[in-house]
């Protein structure tokens, strides 16, 4: 299968030596070409003009650092005509509006757009494991389906909408960072209480799969709609983040994290939902809608 990569940093690199290796023929380019000397030698084709990299296969998938990269070298001359025909993987991180923006750009020269977010590092691609969201039209899933199962073989279809797949993106990197930032917090607890803080990185890694299995079910809980106490009462989390809040604040550590989940738990048993599931929060948060 003929394949273009727009993008030579690290990822886009990666992506196409598994194509090379999966015997794809593949072109690409970059703005600044010497980045594409790795690929060229493994047998890529290095193209000097976008538009020429483009009109080369029947997939092109784009990896650069934003949107704004992306526009400028899809607004390049001749890119436009050379789309006719083309299915277009966009892998670059952006927003619901702008992957929108995209598809209609793409189909207004005749194109299919497929939109994506690539959930790992290059090193963790072309596993059976490796996470790739995409989204967009039925057909371009369908074109780029063999493009994409070389990435991972964790390929997730998410719908036709094109946005879909940047909204999934930055939920699952709510739920990162959020986890992330309150890591760090407990980092904080550990020294202040002498722990180590090694040993608490290890616990907490024999916690996630227990945990995430709960996070699951919280899910379950939001989407059915049934907030009656299946596994953990919102009442607790009450008085669990209040008293975590409050060790922050006599330990001297910054308390902006349990102070968030303090203020937001408390909302939700202000509002009658203290004898839920703890899911109910999530009433809280839809409030601002």
């Amino acid at each position: 299968m003929k394949t273009t990569v727009i993008g030579m940093g690290t990822m886009g690199r990666k992506l196409a030596a598994l194509l090379l290796q999966a015997d794809h023929r593949v072109s690409v380019w970059n703005r600044s070409p010497a980045h594409a000397a790795e690929v060229v030698a493994l047998g890529a084709t290095p193209h000097q003009d976008v538009a020429q990299a483009i009109a080369a296969s029947e997939v092109i998938v784009v990896c650069v650092k934003d949107y704004e990269a992306a526009n400028a070298i899809l607004l390049s001359p001749g890119v436009g005509g050379a789309l006719t025909g083309r299915t277009v993987v966009h892998l670059t991180t952006g927003s619901p509006q702008e992957a929108l923006d995209m598809d209609a750009w793409v189909r207004s020269h005749g194109g299919l757009y497929l939109d994506g977010a690539i959930q790992a590092a290059p090193e963790q691609m072309g596993l059976p494991t490796t996470p790739v969201f995409v989204s967009g039209a039925q057909q371009a899933f369908d074109n780029a389906l063999a493009v994409l199962q070389v990435f991972g073989g964790g390929v997730t279809f998410l719908g036709e909408r094109p946005s879909l797949a940047s909204a999934m993106d930055f939920a699952t990197l709510s739920y990162v960072y959020g986890a992330t930032i309150g890591f760090f917090h407990g980092a904080r607890i550990a020294e202040t209480e002498g722990l180590d803080v090694e040993h608490y990185g290890v616990l907490v890694n024999q916690i996630a799969p227990s945990f995430g299995a709960f996070l699951q079910h919280e899910g379950q809980v939001i989407h059915s709609g049934d907030f009656a106490i299946t596994q953990s009462p919102l009442r607790i989390s009450i008085d669990a983040t209040r008293r975590i809040a409050q060790h922050a604040r006599d330990a001297g550590i910054h308390a902006a994290v349990p102070e968030l989940a303090e203020t937001l738990f408390r909302q939700a048993g202000e509002a009658g939902y203290a004898d839920e599931e703890a899911a109910a929060v999530v009433k809280v948060m839809r409030a601002n809608r």
